[in-house]
């Protein structure tokens, strides 16, 4: 079961990396013209925390437990997922988005998954 925790972790920390360096690096209205139409719903600003939130999730789900340096980090990361993933299914709803729900909630759960193992049996503290 560590090494599907591994697999996991490694599949949602390169999906948040891509997905949250975009929102970094690109302007607003690109992401919006790109497919991302729920950017025109927030600032800018927020839009990059999101992404600055993708990112250090991808980074804390991988990073400690590679080091071995604060190894708890990476269950909170994956609660973060959940949470951000809770956040979009909610935005995707209120925007009559339906058809997106269910990739969130594909994320939702794998996070949750990598949280409860991290947390739980599979602990690196263990």
């Amino acid at each position: 079961m560590n090494v599907v925790l591994w697999v996991i972790a490694s599949l949602l920390a390169a999906v948040f990396l891509v997905a949250g360096g975009m929102k970094l690096v690109q302007p607003r209205e690109k992401l919006a013209s790109n497919g991302l139409e729920w950017t025109e719903d927030f600032s800018a600003g927020l839009v990059r925390f999101i992404g600055t939130a993708e990112v250090l999730a991808a980074v804390g789900l991988i990073l400690p437990a590679l080091l071995g340096i604060a190894e708890v980090l990476v269950p909170l990361a994956a609660v973060g997922v959940v949470l951000l993933m809770i956040g979009a299914a909610i935005t995707h709803g209120r925007r009559k988005e339906a058809q997106l729900i269910p990739a969130n909630l594909v994320l939702l759960v794998l996070a949750a998954v990598v949280a409860w193992g991290r947390f739980g049996p599979y602990s690196f503290t263990s």
